[in-house]
């Protein structure tokens, strides 16, 4: 059975986009805080815009999907959504 994706709604996927960069954030956080603690005084600016990437990246993957699902949508009106095939499977 053939599905399209005529829609993204724009909130609330880009709250959910946002919920995973703020998670994929923090591997940059990881390396910032040995840089702010272990680095000399010329590593501290480094070192806070990595502990800091996880806000960053949110504001950013927010603003840039929103962008996206936008731009999808008026697409999708022309052209159709992204095609989708889905099979149903019965439980056991």
């Amino acid at each position: 059975m053939k599905k399209q994706i005529t829609r993204i709604s724009i909130l609330q996927s880009s709250k959910i986009i946002v919920a995973l960069y703020v998670l994929m954030g923090f591997i940059y956080t990881l390396i910032g805080v040995p840089i702010l603690i272990f680095g000399g005084k010329e590593m501290q600016i480094m070192g806070i815009i990595y502990a800091a990437m996880p806000i960053v990246m949110a504001i950013f993957g927010f603003i840039f999907f929103a962008i996206f699902s936008l731009i999808y949508n008026l697409l999708a009106k022309w052209l159709g959504g992204v095609e989708v095939e889905v099979t149903t499977i019965d439980s056991q």
